[in-house]
């Protein structure tokens, strides 16, 4: 039998811990320099040192690259694709061992000590010696470590089916490598003629509720999109208030009725997606002034499972139109009662709309150039990025207000859901079966993971009516932010989730099971691919 390097518990315990210990919080220095290591890692093995070409880095974004690792079976077609992201989130939360966040070990021994510092959840699972702490120990290294330990073993013992190990920066913010990845995959399968069988995620299984301790797989996941709103009013002197319409109040009847609301929830197979809520609001005003503050922005989060971008924006529209009628009956009435004209009356406006008008007044040039300038600015993400390319039209076409602008803020996930796949129902009665033969370990499916995944940005199914309303209503598209629909159509093979259970995912107690991550789940994973290679061989043979 060879010497595994990752192929026991002992190390991939070990990868882990050293994994763990590249900090690579998203957009920082040591997410640059991850997939590096992780390259260096997988030179190692005799098979990279063979097939050199197989093994590389790509860009993304701002210097990030994602990393794609191929397996190749000299007689397979049949592909699984292993997706996992290597960036999280930060540390702040740690306080001061900030330092140990990083380091599994450490960490854990050294709460031992603060142990009454911690929920009793947590002190429960400290003592119980079944879990190691640290950023990225659950959310979510161990889904890349288990996959290069599949990586190590298939490339040794030569298994009949490819194996693509991907691994990405940028899940936390904005998908910017898995997006940028897509267009690689279907580069490597063009290249090597391969037939993508399954995109196989290792983000971690989240318990359902305290004390949960059941296993679970996932065949879809949730979408997430930020329906969002420039507020725009009337400015005036805070002596003569009822002269002008503040942003603040305009906002207040939106987010009334956005927070909440269950017209924006789906219920798909008997789950429901969390009700929305409002990520962010705030007024555009930079400095302390008696002026009104006539600008505000608001973004709103919500879940998908079956809806595109298109009915999420009529529905948007829908409860923005309301919301405008009750704040202007609200308006005057106050007007009546002071005795005083209205400024106007609060209309909604699409990002499209106002565009088009822009363009009409102002001229092309003059809009691309507002938008070169605010793009220019790298102190701005995109979400700011998008409402300042809103306010710095509103404010040359101030004759549309007061107005409600909605548009789409980045980031996009599309849901995706592979329940009813008869290939998927196959993988997920294995995983049920061993999980209890092997381990006594109840499983059940989920249909949607609710921790959104990169695997939004695979096997998408939408026609093009479903995106266009996100294409023409957000405005930083095209210039710092795209999603390749087109191209994730191609991509179609179904999806599942398996990863290693763990709890309080960006959390300074976030923490992965043990047994489950170095024992239970890399033997359930490596069954299940080996399932699928006596599929692919017996069709194969059926077929010649």
């Amino acid at each position: 039998m060879a010497e595994y390097q990752w192929a026991t518990k002992e190390g991939l315990c070990s990868l882990l811990c050293e994994v763990v210990s590249w900090d690579s919080r998203t957009l920082t220095p040591g997410e640059i320099e991850f997939p590096k290591k992780v390259q260096a890692k997988l030179q190692n093995l005799p098979y990279f040192q063979e097939n050199p070409a197989l093994l590389g880095v790509h860009d993304a974004d701002l210097g990030r690259k994602f990393l794609t690792a191929l397996y190749k079976h000299p007689e397979a077609k049949d592909t699984v694709v292993l997706i996992s992201h290597f960036d999280t989130v930060f540390t702040e939360e740690y306080g001061d061992i900030e330092e140990y966040a990083f380091r599994p070990k450490e960490l854990t021994q050294l709460l031992y000590n603060r142990i009454d510092s911690l929920p009793e959840d947590a002190q429960e699972d400290l003592l119980s010696g079944e879990y190691l702490f640290g950023r990225g120990t659950m959310d979510m290294k161990m889904g890349l470590v288990m996959h290069m330990g599949l990586i190590e073993k298939a490339s040794d013992e030569k298994w009949p089916i490819n194996l693509i190990l991907l691994t990405v920066p940028d899940e936390e913010v904005n998908s910017a490598g898995m997006r940028a990845a897509v267009l690689k995959l279907l580069e490597i399968k063009e290249e090597y003629d391969l037939t993508y069988k399954l995109f196989l995620n290792g983000e971690p299984v989240f318990a359902q509720q305290p004390g949960d301790r059941n296993y679970y797989v996932y065949s879809g996941s949730i979408g997430k999109i930020m329906p969002s709103v420039l507020f725009y009013g009337r400015e005036t002197h805070v002596g003569e208030p009822l002269s002008g319409i503040t942003a603040n109040y305009i906002a207040s009847f939106m987010t009334q009725q956005m927070e909440w609301n269950d017209k924006l929830q789906e219920t798909v197979m008997g789950e429901k997606t969390p009700l929305p809520v409002t990520l962010q609001q705030k007024d555009l005003k930079m400095e302390y002034s008696v002026q009104t503050p006539f600008r505000a922005a608001a973004l709103y989060n919500v879940f998908l499972m079956k809806r595109n971008a298109a009915e999420i924006m009529d529905i948007f529209e829908e409860i923005a139109l309301d919301a405008a009628r009750e704040c202007n009956e609200a308006y005057q009435k106050i007007c009546t009662s002071q005795n005083v004209k209205p400024v106007g009356t609060v209309r909604v406006l699409l990002y499209e709309e106002l565009l088009k008008y822009a363009v009409k007044k102002l001229g092309s040039e003059y809009v691309e150039s507002v938008k070169l300038d605010i793009h220019a600015n790298k102190n701005w993400d995109d979400r700011e990025k998008s409402f300042h390319i809103v306010d710095a039209l509103m404010i040359e076409c101030q004759e549309l207000g007061p107005a409600m602008i909605l548009l789409f803020a980045p980031p996009y996930y599309p849901a995706v859901n592979s329940s009813d796949c008869e290939f998927i129902s196959e993988c997920v009665d294995y995983i049920r079966q061993q999980g209890m033969e092997k381990f006594e370990l109840p499983v059940q499916q989920i249909h949607f993971f609710n921790g959104i995944s990169d695997l939004s940005y695979v096997n998408y199914k939408d026609t093009g009516s479903g995106w266009t309303s996100f294409i023409d209503n957000t405005p930083v598209w095209g210039d710092s932010y795209s999603i390749p629909f087109q191209e994730m159509k191609e991509l179609q093979a179904p999806v599942l989730n398996i990863g290693p259970f763990g709890k309080d995912a960006h959390k300074r107690t976030e923490r992965l099971h043990k047994k489950s991550a170095f024992e239970e789940v890399p033997a359930l994973v490596e069954g299940l691919i080996k399932k699928i290679c006596v599929h692919s061989s017996t069709v194969t043979s059926l077929k010649s």
